[in-house]
């Protein structure tokens, strides 16, 4: 046996869950995601999907696909640096340069890739990149790949991270990395106060719009809109995953920052580019996003209710604002029980456990999307508020 069938023979946390029969992942889809999927033999309301535009399964969105996919054939077989780049990548920068009111965008095959290879590059030594405590992964992993020296404040806490700028020097680059909305927990940065910091002690900022875009803001432009603060913002990010309905990401800022980028990024320039047919996908669903404002009113209109109805039978949700409702459990092995049952009963939901929040805020997340109906909604609420009661969470 070799060192590392040594090392990981005896990992085996998750076939105890396994044998426990509550293991909630990798489950199989068999249909379309919308907001009522197939899988494990039965159909299920989905509300663990990103997919807060409800356009994943869209058929414009679907026959823009096709139509790359006959153009450009099934992918680029390059990076963007050499032969992979086409006039459709070139197209959709633009027109996401101008979406989210920046001069200069780059397009990358995941949102993931996105955060980690440009916080690699974008500060180096002599730099500080200070972080919230509850960024995303990937913005963890981008900051444990650069020079700069890292440093993080309290979730939200903007005295924390005051405390923290006072004693950096005042000329020296210091990069401010925050989710616009926090993935897990459904709450938004203070960037007011973020900006206001920014702007006292010499900072640039940079915001993740991963759980943004096609949210918040005038037509989904993210949270950089909705608080009015989009020329503070040096650098915005954003993901296809989600409501774009496809893979890949993006960042936006100024040109001479793009510029740089486009020439060092190694997530960029070493991965092979965005397939025809997800540019294709990420392009139509945009177009819808601004053309249909009645989408996202919709999103907002189930996510009221949902908040509402949870509120009233009890559950505790925390501070969101967004259509991702936590809905907390503390405790890991209710977390997993709590997704078992609910699924048994129809409701697909995403159990959230360490390291994705703490160990005493484990939670499921149930997430909504435009084109669930109220219908929909109120069914997941009572399935859950049964579940919950059953599991002594909530009276």
């Amino acid at each position: 046996m070799g060192q590392l069938q040594e090392r990981y023979q005896h990992y085996r946390e998750p076939q105890k869950y396994i044998e426990a029969g509550v293991y909630p992942y990798f489950r199989e889809i068999t249909s379309k995601q919308g907001t009522e999927v197939e899988m494990g033999g039965h159909r299920v309301l989905m509300f663990g999907s990103n997919a807060y535009t409800g356009l994943t399964g869209d058929d414009r969105v679907i026959a823009a696909a096709k139509a790359a996919l006959e153009k450009y054939g099934s992918g680029c077989a390059g990076s963007r640096f050499l032969n992979g780049t086409l006039d459709l990548h070139v197209q959709l920068e633009k027109e996401l340069a101008t979406f989210v009111g920046k001069e200069d965008a780059l397009c990358f095959p995941t949102g993931f890739s996105v955060n980690q290879g440009v916080l690699a590059v974008v500060v180096g030594r002599n730099d500080y990149m200070i972080c919230d405590d509850r960024d995303h992964a990937s913005i963890v992993d981008g900051r444990r790949l650069s020079f700069a020296t890292p440093l993080r404040y309290k979730h939200n806490d903007m005295q924390d991270l005051e405390r923290i700028l006072q004693k950096l020097p005042h000329e020296a680059v210091k990069l401010i990395v925050v989710d616009g909305v926090f993935s897990m927990e459904g709450d938004l940065a203070n960037l007011p106060e973020i900006i206001r910091l920014k702007k006292k002690y010499n900072c640039s900022v940079m915001v993740d719009e991963a759980h943004g875009v096609g949210v918040f803001g005038k037509q989904g432009r993210g949270v950089c809109d909705h608080f009015g603060l989009t020329d503070d913002v040096d650098l915005i990010m954003g993901t296809f995953s989600k409501s774009l309905a496809s893979i890949g990401g993006f960042i936006a800022g100024d040109k001479d920052t793009i510029n740089f980028l486009r020439h060092t990024c190694r997530t960029y320039i070493f991965s092979a580019s965005d397939t025809p047919a997800a540019t294709a996908a990420a392009q139509k669903a945009l177009h819808i996003l601004q053309a249909e404002p009645e989408r996202i009113e919709k999103l907002w209109e189930v996510t009221r209710y949902a908040l509402r109805r949870f509120k009233e039978e009890g559950f505790e949700i925390g501070n969101t604002e967004s259509p991702i409702i936590p809905l907390y459990v503390h405790d890991i092995d209710k977390t997993f029980m709590v997704t078992k049952l609910a699924f048994d009963h129809g409701v697909f939901i995403n159990p959230v456990i360490p390291p994705a929040c703490a160990p005493q805020d484990t939670l499921v997340r149930f997430a909504l999307m435009a084109t669930h109906t109220i219908e929909q909604v109120e069914r997941g609420v009572q399935v859950l508020k049964r579940v919950f009661q059953q599991q002594g969470i909530i009276a």
